[in-house]
């Protein structure tokens, strides 16, 4: 077993409901081997309203918190990173900065929590339901036998992650 924590940045636009998500959903699930981080190429400067209720509402720590450029990860003096997942359709396909160190990368699309429409309690359940979905993909993450896997099965692993559709998730 290793003491090893790895590094993980999700990206996304706005960096206000998803990755935001999976950072503090990470941080949560992979109990002290795991270190997760959130940025987004425009970010929003706040998080989802939706998000921040629900984070809240499940024991989640939101005072440090904030929509940050990821801009901050590409300098030399950035947490290495190890991996870097896009969780956005948007930022999957803008041009990325160069990661120092070259982290594994893959996209885990999800639904957009911020393009909820309806009443708040609508918005608010959509959100759950986007939570959820992440939730399961960083719970499939974090049982990964990272430190066992080649560099190449790792990487098909986590592409073929991201290709379980969020339908295929929700009836888990």
């Amino acid at each position: 077993m290793t003491d090893r924590v790895y590094n993980v940045l999700f990206l996304c636009t706005h960096n206000s409901a998803r990755s935001v998500m999976a950072e503090c959903l990470l941080n949560r699930e992979g109990k002290g081997r795991f270190r997760g981080f959130s940025a987004g190429s425009q970010p929003s400067g706040r998080i989802n309203p939706y998000v921040h209720d629900l984070l809240v509402r499940l024991g989640f720590p939101t005072a440090d918190l904030r929509s940050k450029t990821w801009d901050e990860f590409a300098t030399a003096d950035a947490p290495h990173m190890d991996f870097v997942f896009t969780v956005c359709d948007n930022a999957a396909g803008e041009v990325c900065p160069i990661w120092p160190g070259q982290p594994m990368t893959a996209h885990w699309g999800f639904p957009d929590p911020s393009s909820a429409q309806g009443t708040d309690a609508e918005k608010a359940a959509f959100t759950a339901t986007v939570f959820g979905q992440i939730q399961r993909r960083i719970q499939a993450f974090v049982s990964l036998p990272i430190a066992s896997l080649d560099r190449l099965a790792l990487k098909r692993k986590l592409d073929d992650m991201g290709k379980t559709s969020a339908t295929t998730e929700a009836a888990r």
